[in-house]
């Protein structure tokens, strides 16, 4: 085989990407060139005793295109619909909020700011994949989770049939001479819901005999607290953060809502979780989890 003309490359052509699914939108260069290589081969035949063949002369186009991608590493300055990822904690006197609670360097309050809902969001992506690391594109399942549950936790704080949800924060505490941006002071999430009993239901999710089309208890005796989505930064862990916060979500309840009843579910394996619930003063809703035997969870409450 001989190659008969030398290989001719066209000049590259470039693309834009843009990648989402990631905690960061940008934009990389797609670099794609091309060019054409021929070749003359001969194809000698061989010999029969009945003829000879003729030799063949056989001419073919090979077009051979390859591309590639680099990937740059993320930037925090750029934003992804709107949020400002390298935007810096504002400081106390730039937040007007309503209740806080402070404790060792940290400050436990209501999320203000759209980098905040979506730093909690992180952090529950991460929770939620922790224990399954080996899996295969798991950066990508973070970032898709993130963005899902970002979205989910922005409507469930909207007022909806009198029920209301807030996403509680735990943020270090303001520093002289240190400036922080918000994905690095947020270390630690809950929600807080409140909710109202179903009619017939003395606890959520009661499985009851009503009619089909059941209404709302809405009296004072059926408003109840739910907590969910808790949890804390690996890297801010034991120093007390969840304890901190599922207390101040409880005055939260009691003080603005004026519940007499907080509930929780904590998963059957997880035994640090059920024990913090215990120690606060939860106790295992024994009527509920008898009957969900096949449940993964156990649902706690707390009388206040």
């Amino acid at each position: 085989m001989k190659i008969m003309s030398p290989i001719s490359i066209q000049k590259p052509e470039f693309h834009i990407l843009l990648f989402k699914g990631s905690p960061i939108n940008y934009k990389a260069t797609k670099i794609t060139s091309s060019w054409n290589m021929s070749i003359d081969s001969k194809n000698s035949s061989t010999r029969n005793s009945n003829s000879d063949m003729k030799n063949l002369k056989k001419k073919d186009e090979f077009s051979v295109k390859l591309s590639m991608t680099p990937v740059r590493k993320l930037d925090e300055s750029l934003s992804s619909n709107g949020l400002q990822f390298d935007r810096l904690q504002p400081s106390d006197q730039e937040l007007v909020r309503e209740n806080s609670f402070e404790f060792g360097q940290f400050v436990a309050r209501e999320a203000m700011l759209d980098e905040e809902y979506w730093t909690a969001a992180w952090l529950r992506a991460e929770s939620h994949w922790e224990n399954r690391t080996f899996e295969r594109y798991i950066d990508s399942f973070k970032r898709k989770f993130a963005d899902q549950e970002f979205n989910a936790v922005k409507r469930r704080c909207k007022v909806r049939n009198g029920d209301t949800c807030a996403c509680i924060i735990v943020v270090r505490k303001e520093q002289k001479n240190v400036q922080r941006s918000i994905i690095k002071s947020v270390v630690g999430t809950l929600d807080l819901n409140i909710r109202y009993l179903l009619q017939g239901e003395t606890f959520p999710g009661e499985r009851v005999k009503t009619p089909f089309c059941c209404s709302i208890n809405r009296t004072p005796l059926s408003r109840y607290g739910y907590i969910a989505n808790l949890c804390v930064a690996k890297s801010a862990r034991r120093q007390g953060i969840a304890s901190n916060m599922m207390y101040f979500a409880v005055e939260c309840a009691k003080s603005n809502a004026g519940v007499s009843q907080v509930y929780v579910h904590v998963d059957r394996n997880n035994r640090p979780g059920q024990l913090l619930y215990q120690k606060m003063g939860f106790e295992m809703v024994e009527t509920a989890n008898s009957r969900l035997l096949l449940e993964e969870t156990y649902l706690l409450r707390l009388q206040t």
